[in-house]
């Protein structure tokens, strides 16, 4: 990955007056989401789009602050950025949960309608007769499936959604929302963090930038990826967080995100999305005394968006913009 010019505005500036407007910036941030959400959540609100909105925005400086605490840790109190790096993960993880389900659920049912039209994918498709038989025994199966995905998402999205408004309502959250609106008026910074930013930052965003080059070098090739080997979904997963890492740092050090891995870091997302949307189909597929062609329906889903899952690592391929024989698949 190439490495960037250092910027002439930091060369004066020390590590701690660098860091400390950033992090003071996202707990700002966080703490406006949080009122939104607050007020968006009130029973006299019209509907959840406000709610939502606000969540996402709350997520987003939640991520930032605790990737940043963890990049940054030896230029802070480390254990004051542990702690709460630790609880904002949590925090993150409880608000992201209701979203995903409903991003899944939305996923899938959009999947069926497709799959069950005029065509099945190139890879089910028969002749004659037998694709016939495939297509119309698809077209009975896709409504039940459609109805039992949608049971089975709506229930674990209001349990996610109930399980987000207990843990906001929490003594655990209020002591984070404590600890983040402290660090909104101070940042306690270590005695190092005193030293030039350049000496300080640079090394830990460069360690961020070279772990994320280490993942994406140790990914399956094309050669030997398999489909439907969920296994080898995990180095792409931990790939993606290890982007957003080096996003966040690039932030801090360079003041924006790196442009150029934008499309990258949504081929990610898209084959997270894809992969968990496969596993929900197969997890539904496994439900005790379905219909044969419920079933079915469900394997023809599990199968499509196994292929989406190919194709997002395609795409997330021919996005990457630094030359390596590992992400070429050659």
């Amino acid at each position: 990955m190439r490495r960037h010019d250092h910027q002439t505005t930091q060369a004066d500036l020390t590590a701690g007056a660098v860091l400390a407007p950033y992090l003071q910036e996202q707990a700002a941030e966080f703490l406006r989401s949080l009122r939104l959400h607050r007020e968006s959540s009130a029973p006299t609100d019209a509907g959840g789009l406000g709610a939502e909105q606000a969540s996402v925005a709350l997520r987003r400086s939640a991520r930032r602050i605790s990737g940043t605490l963890h990049t940054f840790r030896a230029t802070l109190d480390t254990a004051w950025a542990e702690q709460l790096r630790t609880e904002l993960a949590w925090l993150s993880g409880t608000l992201a949960r209701e979203h995903a389900y409903a991003t899944r659920l939305n996923r899938l049912l959009e999947a069926l309608h497709a799959l069950s039209g005029t065509s099945l994918p190139a890879a089910r498709k028969g002749s004659g007769t037998a694709g016939d038989k495939e297509r119309a025994a698809l077209g009975v199966g896709a409504a039940r499936a459609g109805a039992l995905l949608e049971r089975q998402l709506t229930l674990a999205r209001t349990r996610a959604h109930s399980a987000a408004l207990q843990a906001l309502g929490s003594a655990r959250f209020h002591a984070v929302a404590d600890a983040v609106a402290l660090l909104a008026s101070e940042v306690p910074l270590a005695a190092s963090a005193g030293a030039p930013a350049e000496e300080m930052l640079h090394g830990p965003a460069d360690r961020a930038e070279q772990q994320l080059l280490g993942a994406v070098a140790a990914l399956p090739s094309d050669k030997t990826a398999e489909p439907y080997n969920e296994a080898q979904d995990a180095p792409w997963h931990r790939a993606r967080l290890l982007l957003r890492l080096h996003r966040y740092a690039h932030e801090v050090v360079r003041g924006a995100p790196d442009p150029v891995l934008t499309a990258a870091g949504r081929a990610l997302d898209l084959h997270r999305d894809a992969a968990e949307a496969a596993a929900a189909a197969s997890s539904a597929a496994r439900t005790p005394r379905i219909a044969p062609a419920t079933a079915y329906a469900l394997g023809v889903l599990h199968a499509d968006q196994r292929h989406e899952v190919e194709a997002a690592r395609g795409v997330f391929r021919e996005s990457w913009p630094y030359a390596s024989a590992a992400v070429t698949g050659s």
